[in-house]
C-alpha cells in the first residue's frame, strides 16, 4: 500500500486519504500481486485502451474488475447486476472472463452479452435494474489492441471521478479490500434482443425504408449479428460487406476508417447508400451513391436541421468537438443556430450536452448522440435515422450534401509515438511549441491547428485547417516533420 502522496500527473494519492476514501478499505490482503503499472494515467478518452496480453492483461482486468466492482456499489443504493459486453477481438473472451470474475469477487451479479456493440451494453444499462455496465472493446483500433469501457446505471459513460477511484484502488492509494460476498454470473445473450427492438421504435409506422438499396460494412466487428436485420425489417435491401465475427481481422482495411471497400460497393451495387461502423459500432460514416465520403459533420448538420424543424432542438443547440470544420460551425450558425465545441472524445461532448441541455452533438468521427433517442453514441441508430432523413427529404444524400456547407480543406496525420510518457507530455517539447506558434501566425485567420496526444491509440494526431489545401499541406508537413524529429525516435 502507497503511504505517501505520489503524484501519477492528474491522480493525486493524497486525493484519497482516510478521510476521504470512496468506500471502506480494510487493510486485508487480495488473492493476487500487485500490478506493475505505467506512471501514466491508465484511463484515457475513451476508458482503459493498449496492446492486449502486455498494458491489457489479464490480472488488470482482474483487478479492474474488482476495484470497479466496488466503486459501483458505493455509488448504488442496492448491489444490482453490472452488464457485460464484448466485441470480435481474439482476447475479448480472456478480458471478459477475467473481468466477470473481478467483478463477482467484488460481490456483484454480472450479466454477460458476449458479442454485442457498446451501445447495446449503454442503453441494457438504462433500460434494466443494471449499475452499470463494462465494454471489452478497442473501438476502432487493430486487432492487436483491446479495451475496457465503463458506464453508469444511466448508460452514460463513468464520471471520471469514479474512474480515477478505480485506477486509485488499483494503485493502492485507497487500501486494500475484500468483498464479504460472492456474486454470481449469468450468460444472457438473449438481452440483445431487446436492444434491437429499441433501435426500431422511434421509426415503426412512420419510416418504411422499402425501395432502398443500402450497403454495410460491419467490420468484422460487433454488429454482424444484428445491423442487417434491423435494417431489412424496415424493408430495406442490404448488402453486408465484413459481416462475419473475425477477431484476425477487426477493422483491418475496412470499416469506419478505411471506406474504400465500402465506397466501391456503392458504386458496383448501385446503391443508395453505404454506412461503416468501427469494431464496437458506436460510430459510423456514410457514403452517397457516388461514393463520396459523408463524415459526422454533415450527419450532426442534417439531423440538427430536422430536430430544429420539428422544434426538438432547444435553443438550435449543436455540441461538437475541436475537430468539427469551420465551414460546419459557420454554416449552422448562419442558421441562427449556437455551436459549443469541446475537446476531443464523446465523453466530452456528452457532459457539455447535460450542462446545457443540448440534445445533439458529437464527433466528426462519426459519434453522435442524440438524448431523445439514447444517452451515447450509436452507429446503428443514427444510421436508421439517416435513411429515415434521406427516404423522408425525397432527395439523395448527395444531394443534401450538395446543399449543404462547403468544408475548408482539412488535414490530419498521425504519428506514431510509442514512449506513453513522452506522448502524453507533448506540450513540454519546445520545438513542437515553437513550430506550431510559428504556423499559426503565418496563417493568422486563414487556418487553425490542432496537436493532441490521442487517448486511444498511440500517436500524436497533427490536424491543419485552412483556407486553401496549399497552406494546409504546407503546414501539416512542417508540423509532422518537426513531431517525428522529436518524438518520435
Amino acid at each position: 500500500m502507497v503511504t505517501s502522496p505520489v503524484r501519477i500527473q492528474g491522480l493525486d494519492s493524497s486525493e484519497f486519504s482516510s478521510k476521504n476514501q470512496p468506500m471502506n478499505c480494510p487493510n486485508v490482503r487480495l488473492p493476487w500481486q500487485p500490478l506493475t503499472l505505467p506512471t501514466t494515467p491508465l484511463f484515457g478518452t475513451d476508458g482503459i485502451r493498449g496492446r492486449a496480453g502486455t498494458l491489457l492483461s489479464e490480472d488488470l482486468a482482474l483487478q479492474v474488475g474488482f476495484w470497479a466492482g466496488l466503486v459501483l456499489q458505493e455509488y448504488s443504493a442496492v448491489p444490482e447486476p453490472v452488464i457485460l459486453g464484448q466485441d470480435s477481438r481474439n482476447s475479448s473472451d480472456m478480458l471478459a472472463t477475467a473481468l466477470a470474475k473481478g467483478l463477482t469477487t467484488a460481490g456483484l451479479e454480472v450479466w454477460h452479452l458476449g458479442l454485442c456493440p457498446t451501445p447495446g451494453v449503454a442503453y441494457l444499462c438504462s433500460a434494466t435494474s443494471a449499475i452499470g455496465g463494462v465494454m471489452i472493446s478497442a473501438s476502432h483500433n487493430p486487432p492487436e489492441d483491446n479495451g475496457i469501457k465503463f458506464f453508469s446505471g444511466k448508460g452514460t459513460k463513468l464520471s471520471q471521478e469514479l474512474q480515477k477511484h478505480i485506477e486509485a484502488g488499483l494503485r493502492g492509494f485507497i487500501g486494500q479490500a475484500v468483498s464479504k460476498t460472492q456474486g454470481q454470473y449469468h450468460y444472457r445473450p438473449g438481452l440483445v434482443t431487446d436492444y434491437a427492438a429499441a433501435l426500431h421504435r422511434p421509426l415503426k409506422g412512420v419510416t418504411n425504408l422499402q425501395g432502398m438499396k443500402i450497403v454495410l460494412d460491419l467490420a468484422w466487428g460487433a454488429a454482424v449479428r444484428l445491423s442487417g436485420q434491423v435494417f431489412e425489417q424496415l424493408g430495406a435491401q442490404v448488402i453486408c460487406l465484413h459481416d462475419q465475427a473475425d477477431g484476425d481481422r477487426i477493422n483491418v482495411n475496412c470499416g469506419s476508417t478505411h471506406l474504400e471497400p465500402l465506397k466501391a460497393a456503392v458504386k458496383e451495387y448501385q446503391a443508395d447508400l453505404g454506412f461503416a461502423f468501427d469494431g464496437d459500432a458506436d460510430r459510423l460514416m456514410a457514403v452517397d451513391a457516388h461514393g463520396r465520403e459523408i463524415n459526422g459533420d454533415y450527419i450532426l448538420y442534417f439531423w440538427g436541421q430536422t430536430l430544429r424543424a420539428a422544434q426538438k432542438l432547444p435553443e438550435d443547440l449543436m455540441v461538437a468537438t475541436v475537430m468539427a470544420n469551420l465551414g460546419f460551425e459557420r454554416a449552422w450558425k448562419q442558421l441562427g443556430g449556437k455551436f459549443l465545441r469541446t475537446a476531443v472524445g464523446d465523453q466530452h461532448v456528452q457532459a457539455k450536452m447535460l450542462q446545457t441541455g443540448a440534445m445533439l452533438g458529437g464527433e466528426q468521427s462519426g459519434h453522435i448522440i442524440c438524448h431523445h433517442y439514447g444517452m451515447t453514441g450509436d452507429g446503428m441508430l443514427t444510421a436508421l435515422h439517416i435513411a429515415s432523413l434521406v427516404r423522408e427529404s425525397g432527395m439523395t444524400l448527395g444531394q443534401l450534401v450538395d446543399q449543404s456547407f462547403q468544408t475548408y480543406p482539412q488535414l490530419l496525420r498521425n504519428v506514431r509515438v510509442e514512449d506513453r510518457e513522452r506522448r502524453r507530455g507533448w506540450q513540454e517539447c519546445e520545438a513542437i511549441t515553437n513550430a506550431i506558434a510559428k504556423g499559426e501566425a503565418a496563417m493568422g485567420d486563414q487556418g487553425r491547428i490542432l496537436v493532441r496526444a490521442s487517448g486511444t491509440e498511440p500517436v500524436i494526431r497533427v490536424m491543419v485547417e485552412a483556407a486553401n489545401s496549399q497552406l494546409a499541406h504546407h503546414w501539416t508537413s512542417e508540423l509532422v516533420n518537426v513531431v517525428e524529429r522529436y518524438l518520435a525516435n
